[in-house]
């Protein structure tokens, strides 16, 4: 092992997740627990500060099954690593539409379930999951019928355990397309259930009218009468009620109940009951002759077209995903072979060559090669200026062309594009469960069973110590019971406000990664944020340059050497300045770059050289007293400093300033009106770190921090009891972004930030942050809402049916009225998560208009 921690940089070809990140860190950390290591799927990069030698780093890679690429690696260790191949079984899965990986290795599956009606059907199908063998975790969501399993477990083995348990599951392949035949089949299913109210209602209105202009008792003439009314319901039943009873002959075969259980159960007993009175009217007494086939009917006409309803309001739930599913182009212009011509947007490949005329919009990230344009990126960044393309740009999938055509070298295809990666989040944000559902699925598992105790415990009650007519009594008690109680508000409470609030988050440029960030998110206390790229813009300029010692030139020369390799934007100022100067990059040997110091190299003939902060020169031993009113001076006027030294000697200082974005100030002052105590941390200096932060108005700042400082400043205030969220550009404040409760990487979507950020912010704007803070409260509240609804709904309701108020009022809720009820609670549940759609966060500015992708994807084309 070397003596010192090394930072290196590694093009891993098989890493294609965050789980593969995992293994490799862990891979390193066993050889050096204290190594540094952050993995950048999409990029295939890695960096690694370890003390390890870079043979010794290559073999353990290699190892691991992850072997660096040879043009990453250091002069001469690929011939002294020397690694064997890596056999294909120890590769990481590669990412698609409906199977990707997670951080412990996992696949997360995604599959189209069938047959569903409640909460209780959703418990069903989640229990015979999980008990699937290489299932680690499963997601059931009501309101757009989908599941998300998490493991080992085989597509087809999924399927089965769905089967077997009576509903039925398809693996979602393409998101377009499933999202295609959801419509479909839920239009089909509307009209269904349209038709189906239709006929019941027109027989059960004029059974209900009878009562008032003919209603003979069934006996003699109107015994007839009344047969052909019973078999008229039994049509009925057969006909647009038979999925009731289909549903819960189902669920009994596999001891299992649900909503439909319940309606069955209820407009069942009341049709049998009304037969037995018409068939032995003479041997009941008058008071035991009553009739419940418009019950029975009424019932079935008003649930079908409660369902209708509700399937009507749910379906504008995926607005958000839908839109997002049309900015993907279904046909691209391939030139292949000297030839150019229209293939489906499934056959484009890596590497082919695409042309894109004027007012198209692009089917594919890529890299530009011919001609110049300017794009339309609205709908990826909300940002509304046009963007120029030349040769060497990169552009991404769903951006509208102006007015020049491009030819481009397609880099990323289908899911892997920047678009593909956001939707897939969108829809795997949409299908999760915030942690307060697990309250409502808790009940939910043993709500069905509870409310056939509470309908049989009824009818025992009023069977054994109710008025007269007790049996009339019993009947009407148990079936309205059954019929009012309601599973499907239960079930559908937090899963349609969580679709609608991470729907109304991706119109304003805010990605949210899970239900759990979503509801963390509403109760933060403290704000942590990055100075550079989160306060400033992140693009430094160099505005100072002094030599102290030495010729200009050298120094120079010395700057553009030690800055060419690195990625940092501090090194691209001072690697523009010096090529700005003509300086001639100098030769080095022995590079290295210290973790938020600087770097260190040496000259051939021996000269020790530091370009850095402040604190890696005072660690090397060089005086800094010459410059040190100097940089006084620049750091009050909140410039960066670098210095450079050689052979322990100060020679040249550069001040360097990266401008506040323009709404940072903005953005800081609406945060705090949220109520949340912000800090900035930052490895900056402490005077420059000091002169932003009174620009923008946060009061608390630690300076002159390395990246595991900022994780424990979060862990410090954890353990003290505060929420902490943490913004950064999602690539070196990786650790801390991971430790806080919340994690929000601001940028434009870097792939880091896709893969690991609980939130990232399409945006570069800290109002990003507040939209998103602002829109997760609003959505908790919501979910609140239903769940107060549907909890109050059934606690009052159920009791009611069973006959609490008949000591006061002397009269029994009828089942009608229930089935009403049970239709009209679920519709409200719908209804007030509906009213996210109209949310907009308090005081956004202009900056935090909504992304114009989701509402305005007719661009030409």
């Amino acid at each position: 092992m070397s003596s010192s921690p090394t930072q290196r940089t590694r093009d891993i070809p098989a890493m294609s997740c965050q789980g593969c990140v995992k293994r490799m860190r862990e891979a390193i950390q066993a050889q050096d627990a204290e190594a540094d290591v952050i993995g950048t799927p999409a990029e295939h990069r890695l960096e690694v500060v370890s003390t390890l030698s870079d043979a010794e780093l290559d073999r353990v890679l290699a190892d691991a099954g992850y072997p660096p690429e040879a043009s990453s690696l250091e002069p001469g260790a690929a011939a002294e690593a020397a690694p064997e191949p890596a056999p294909e079984t120890t590769l990481a899965p590669q990412a698609n539409s409906h199977s990707e990986g997670d951080d412990d290795g996992d696949t997360t599956q995604r599959l189209s379930i069938t047959g569903m009606t409640c909460a209780g059907c959703v418990k069903s199908v989640q229990q015979a999951l999980e008990r699937t063998t290489g299932v680690e975790s499963a997601t059931v969501n009501l309101g757009n019928h989908t599941a998300q399993v998490r493991g080992s477990a085989d597509t087809q083995a999924l399927i089965d355990a769905v089967d077997a348990a009576g509903y039925g599951a398809e693996p979602i392949l393409d998101l377009r397309e499933a999202e295609r035949v959801r419509a479909d089949r839920d239009a089909v299913e509307y009209r269904r259930r349209m038709r189906g109210s239709a006929l019941s209602l027109a027989l059960a209105v004029p059974l209900m009218v009878s009562m008032f202009v003919y209603h003979p008792q069934p006996l003699g003439a109107g015994r007839w009468f009344w047969l052909v009314v019973g078999l008229l319901t039994l049509a009925v039943m057969a006909g647009p009620g038979r999925h009731f009873f289909r549903n819960a002959w189902k669920n009994l075969r596999h001891h299992q109940a649900n909503m439909d259980t319940l309606i069955a159960m209820g407009t069942g007993t009341a049709w049998l009951y009304s037969m037995a009175v018409v068939a032995f009217a003479e041997a009941l007494p008058e008071m035991a002759r009553g009739l419940y086939f418009e019950a029975s009917a009424m019932v079935i006409g008003l649930v079908l077209l409660g369902n209708a309803l509700e399937l009507k309001a749910k379906g504008r739930t995926s607005d958000a995903l839908r839109r997002l599913l049309d900015l993907q182009s279904r046909t691209a212009r391939v030139i292949r072979d000297g030839r150019e011509f229209e293939v489906d947007i499934d056959e484009v490949r890596e590497g082919d060559r695409l042309r894109v005329r004027p007012g198209e919009r692009l089917p594919v990230d890529g890299e530009v090669l011919e001609g110049e344009s300017h794009l339309d990126e609205s709908m990826l960044t909300g940002e509304p200026a046009p963007v120029a393309k030349a040769a060497g740009d990169e552009v991404s999938a769903g951006t509208v062309n102006g007015q020049g055509g491009l030819v481009y070298r397609a880099t990323r295809v289908g899911a892997d594009t920047r678009l593909g990666r956001i939707t897939e989040q969108v829809a795997r944000a949409q299908a999760s469960r915030p942690p307060i559902g697990r309250l409502a699925d808790t009940i939910s598992g043993i709500f069905v069973p509870s409310v056939m105790i509470i309908a049989v415990l009824t009818a025992l009650v009023w069977f054994n110590f109710g008025t007269e007519p007790r049996v009339l009594h019993m009947l009407v008690t148990a079936s309205t019971v059954l019929i009012i109680a309601c599973p499907c508000a239960l079930g559908l409470a937090t899963p349609i406000s969580t679709m609608i609030g991470v729907g109304k988050a991706a119109e304003y440029g805010v990605l949210v990664r899970s239900g759990e960030a979503l509801q963390t998110a509403s109760r933060l206390t403290t704000l942590v944020v990055d100075k550079t790229g989160t306060l400033t813009e992140g693009k430094p300029r160099l505005t100072e340059a002094e030599i102290l010692k030495g010729d200009e030139q050298e120094a120079l020369g010395w700057v553009a050497a030690l800055e060419r390799g690195s990625e940092h934007p501090l090194a691209s100022a001072l690697l523009a300045h010096a090529e700005a100067q003509g300086a001639d990059a100098a030769e080095i040997r022995d590079f290295t770059s210290v973790t938020g110091g600087g770097v260190r190299a040496s000259t051939p003939d021996g000269r020790t050289l530091l370009l850095g902060n402040a604190r890696l020169l005072e660690e090397a031993g060089v005086e800094l007293t010459p410059g040190k009113d100097r940089v006084d001076e620049l750091e009050g006027q909140a410039r960066t400093v670098v210095q450079l030294a050689v052979d322990g000697q100060l020679v040249a200082l550069f001040g360097v300033s990266d401008p506040l974005r323009a709404d940072a100030q903005e953005a800081v002052a609406r945060l705090r009106d949220e109520g949340l105590t912000i800090v900035m941390l930052t490895g900056d200096n402490a005077h420059t770190a000091r002169a932003i932060a009174d620009e923008v108005g946060i009061d608390e700042v630690r300076a002159g921090l390395l990246p595991e400082d900022k994780h424990a400043e979060i862990e410090r205030r954890q353990a003290n009891g505060e929420t902490v969220g943490m913004v950064g550009d999602g690539i070196n404040d990786a650790p801390a972004l991971a430790r806080a409760d919340v994690g929000f990487a601001i940028g434009q979507g870097t792939d880091v930030a896709i893969e690991s950020a609980g939130i990232t912010l399409m945006r570069d704007s800290l109002n990003g942050v507040a939209d998103a803070i602002a829109i997760s409260r609003a959505t908790l509240t919501n979910i609140k809402q239903n769940l107060v609804g549907a909890f109050g709904y059934n606690v009052l309701g159920i009791p009611i049916a069973a006959g609490a108020l008949y000591p006061l009022t002397g009269s029994l809720l009828s089942p009608v009225i229930a089935g009403a009820a049970m239709s009209a609670s679920s519709i409200t549940v719908v209804g007030n998560a509906s009213r996210l759609r109209a949310f907009r966060p308090r005081n956004a500015g202009a900056s935090s208009t909504r992304t114009p992708s989701i509402h305005q994807q007719e661009a030409s084309t």
